[in-house]
């Protein structure tokens, strides 16, 4: 089996089978489902809507074309014809020892077969599988399609093999999977976060804070350092420049102090269950799910983009990832995001090309509301990437030392965009040469002709090895003709060749 499989059986499509189904689909690859549930589909199209509108906003790269998403009408079926199979039923133990089973006795003998169980071992759960060697745990976070975290645990049975199968697979879909050293219930994260989740349910149930306000020492705090260092690193800064044994020298008494309940949990009485709901339905005031659920979705994308830029944490797995999006084939026009209509097979278009096509996210907001002026270079130019991309400047391209870099950049700003806007950006080729690639870009809003802004740019094709200007080269030239043939024949724009004048 390649690391990306053709085609992946879901056993469960609620929360977390649903978001599986979103990121196996948005990497391109089929989905087949089988859920007993009657409201299942309608459940899962809400969490490809979500997962669809995060990574329009996630990455600029083109994805490939979307997977399709089906529903089976038993086990046999979905897992028939998969390469991986993921089970994301309830946390029942007979339940998904007998799904399992039956999926195993379903599935070809190499299929690889996963279960998403929060913390149940897999020894457990591969009682009555069928080759239980190819079985391991393999535990994401909610939402799947957004947190990379994958936790791998293998159970007796499990061959070596099958746990760098898996963690192979993740990968190839934007994850960061962490194979446990020995087979434990809870596994690492869920163990961290049962903690914190006690302490928390004691420290409402003592009265001491309200879970709006457990969660404020979170979100406010240590949450944001934990995004990018975790625990003990944390805490080694904590120790000054003497680092870690510093800080257990100071602060290490105190883990002896009854600071906290530990394993203890509170009862879970009628009377604390009430004033837990009730708190949390004031904490949500007034909005929905589906709300916060896109709320939650634009600040993880928020967050996994600044991460992103350093290269540190979940960024790093999110930039490895576009890194393979970019090594695959280039998308043809029309594909994945593209709202134009497709090409002749040698890229020529009688019109201009609509290769980018975007949400404006919140994070690009100034103090007044409005949309940064940076923030229309930024689209420019991941216009000029998509065209790029177009002729045949991939990652191979890249990796052989060609290249295109903007030496000159004109933009007029026409009108304002506002968070929320859906945007797309129309490219026209003006003129080229062996080293030289003349673009002018325009940019509307989706379903309206006046432009907001258009930028006009100069490229030069570059040797990035020798770090001097070189001559277009293999099928990019080609393409590049074709190209700039096919639109010679449109009216030149009329704001192209403006200068800055009083």
């Amino acid at each position: 089996m390649s690391e990306l499989p053709a085609r992946v059986g879901l056993l469960g499509g609620g929360v977390i089978g649903g978001g599986w189904a979103a990121r196996f689909a948005l990497n391109g690859i089929d989905v087949r489902v089988y859920d007993p549930d009657p409201d299942a589909s309608r459940k899962l199209d809400r969490i490809l809507q979500n997962a669809r509108l995060a990574y329009d906003k996630l990455t600029a790269l083109p994805l490939p074309p979307e997977g399709t998403v089906s529903f089976a009408d038993s086990v046999s079926d979905a897992v028939c014809g998969a390469e991986l199979v993921q089970e994301s039923a309830p946390e029942r133990v007979e339940l998904k020892q007998r799904l399992l089973a039956e999926a195993s006795a379903a599935a070809g003998p190499d299929v690889l077969i996963c279960s998403s169980t929060s913390g149940l071992r897999p020894s457990l759960l591969a009682l009555e599988m069928e080759r239980p060697e190819r079985f391991v745990v393999a535990h994401p976070f909610n939402p799947v399609y957004l947190l990379p975290l994958v936790e791998l645990c293998a159970g007796t049975a499990t061959a070596a093999a099958t746990v760098d199968r898996a963690a192979a697979v993740y990968r190839a879909i934007g994850m960061h999977p962490l194979a446990l050293r020995h087979e434990i219930d809870g596994f690492i994260a869920d163990r961290l976060l049962e903690a914190l989740w006690r302490e928390a349910l004691w420290l409402v149930h003592d009265d001491v804070a309200t879970v709006a306000e457990v969660d404020d020492a979170i979100r406010y705090g240590a949450g944001l350092r934990w995004a990018i260092m975790g625990t003990f690193l944390t805490y080694r800064l904590a120790g000054g420049e003497d680092g870690m044994r510093a800080f257990m020298k100071q602060f290490g008494p105190a883990l002896a102090l009854p600071w906290t309940k530990l394993v203890d949990v509170p009862e879970l009485t009628p009377a604390f269950l009430d004033e837990v709901a009730n708190q949390s339905d004031a904490q949500a005031d007034g909005q929905t799910v589906a709300e916060l659920e896109r709320q939650r979705d634009d600040c993880l994308v928020a967050i996994l983009q600044a991460l992103r830029a350093r290269e540190t944490g979940a960024g790093a797995t999110l930039a490895d990832w576009e890194r393979d999006l970019l090594s695959r084939s280039p998308v043809p026009l029309g594909a994945g995001r593209s709202p134009s209509p497709s090409p002749s097979q040698d890229g020529a278009s009688p019109e201009p090309l609509t290769l980018l096509a975007r949400e404006v996210p919140p994070g690009w907001l100034d103090y007044n509301g409005h949309v940064t002026e940076s923030r229309y270079l930024q689209l420019f130019g991941e216009a000029t990437d998509a065209l790029l991309r177009h002729i045949g400047v991939d990652a191979a391209y890249l990796g052989a030392g060609g290249s295109y870099y903007t030496v000159e950049t004109h933009i007029s700003h026409l009108g304002q965009l506002f968070a929320g806007d859906r945007v797309q950006v129309a490219t026209q080729v003006l003129g080229w040469d062996d080293r030289r690639l003349h673009l002018f870009h325009v940019l509307v809003r989706a379903g309206e002709q006046d432009p907001v802004a258009t930028g006009e740019h100069m490229l030069l094709h570059v040797d990035a090895e020798a770090g001097r200007a070189a001559p277009v080269r293999d099928g990019v030239r080609e393409r590049l003709a074709a190209l700039a043939d096919a639109q010679a024949a449109l009216a030149r724009p009329p704001r192209a060749g403006r200068r800055i004048a009083l």
